[in-house]
């Protein structure tokens, strides 16, 4: 029930944002009497577009702390917590970016992430099953991999890759859409049909599956940045021993308790793996380790 109240808060969330957005920028209706008016559909699908990719983005810490019932160490409670603290203190510092808030989240699959719209405050969390069954210096690879994400600005580059993407993908479908809907229409006077609906939602699911290709295309590059980044932060024995723990764990088939939407952020790609390998967000982690033993 939570995860369902987060998405529709977040689809309330950019409905308002993009409505307001439209009527300031005024955008006028994109069908009209003499067909399509491509730049008012450009700027529609644009602002709805960016706006959800980036409402997503601004709403990523509390939406990932709820989804994966973080806890936020405020005060250090034991000798690992503590130890944790310093770590994400010392790497951050390395990397050049503000103190990020630091997690534990109570899953036993191998697994953390990071998130937030601003690299000097961001959020990185780490599972309890990690914490517990990784040496300190895999766990502390880790925590560079993922200082790494934000350090490059990961989380706002997918945005805005996301953002391109929905706006091309809306865009595209709702011309394909009206093409459809004027062959079945012909002579049936102004406006659309049911058929520009219909086949606008159909053009969109595939137009947004190619789309899909793309983005995990660049998050997989983005987890070899991510990787190298927690070999110069940490060390490169270090990451690379994580990453053969993290493939053990999965080889285990632990069971997964991450939302899909922070998978894309963590340094287990989960069940995503076992997908084709243009629609995993994760390379492989055989690749991963290869990438790391030959740089």
């Amino acid at each position: 029930m939570l995860r369902i109240g987060l998405f529709l808060l977040t689809n309330i969330a950019v409905l308002i944002v993009a409505s307001i957005t439209l009527n300031l920028l005024g955008v006028g209706r994109f069908v009209e009497a003499n067909g399509l008016n491509l730049g008012n559909l450009l700027a529609f699908c644009a602002v709805f577009g960016f706006v959800g990719a980036f409402v997503s983005l601004f709403l990523s810490k509390t939406m990932a702390k709820m989804g994966t019932r973080t806890q936020i160490i405020e005060q250090p409670r034991n000798a690992d917590e503590q130890w944790l603290m310093q770590t994400v203190a010392e790497l951050a510092e390395k990397a050049g970016i503000g103190m990020p808030q630091v997690g534990i989240f109570p899953s036993q699959e191998a697994n953390a992430f990071a998130t937030g719209w601003n690299r000097n405050d961001a959020l990185v969390a780490v599972s309890l099953g990690l914490l517990q069954r990784f040496s300190r210096d895999e766990v502390k690879a880790v925590m560079a991999h993922e200082i790494g994400h934000v350090a490059n600005g990961d989380m706002v580059t997918l945005s805005l890759i996301q953002g391109v993407v929905n706006t091309f993908v809306m865009f595209f479908a709702r011309i394909a859409g009206y093409a459809v809907d004027s062959f079945l229409r012909r002579g049936e006077g102004e406006g659309v049909g049911i058929g520009f609906y219909i086949a606008t939602f159909v053009f969109e699911i595939i137009f947004g599956i190619a789309a899909s290709i793309v983005v995990a295309w660049f998050s997989r590059m983005r987890e070899y940045r991510a990787d190298a980044a927690g070999a110069s932060l940490a060390s490169k024995e270090s990451m690379i021993s994580a990453l053969q723990r993290l493939k053990l764990d999965h080889e285990a088939q632990l069971q997964t308790q991450m939302p899909d939407s922070i998978y894309a952020f963590g340094i287990n790609g989960g069940f995503k793996q076992h997908l084709t390998s243009l629609m995993a967000s994760h390379p492989p982690l055989d690749d991963r380790i290869r990438a790391l033993q030959n740089s």
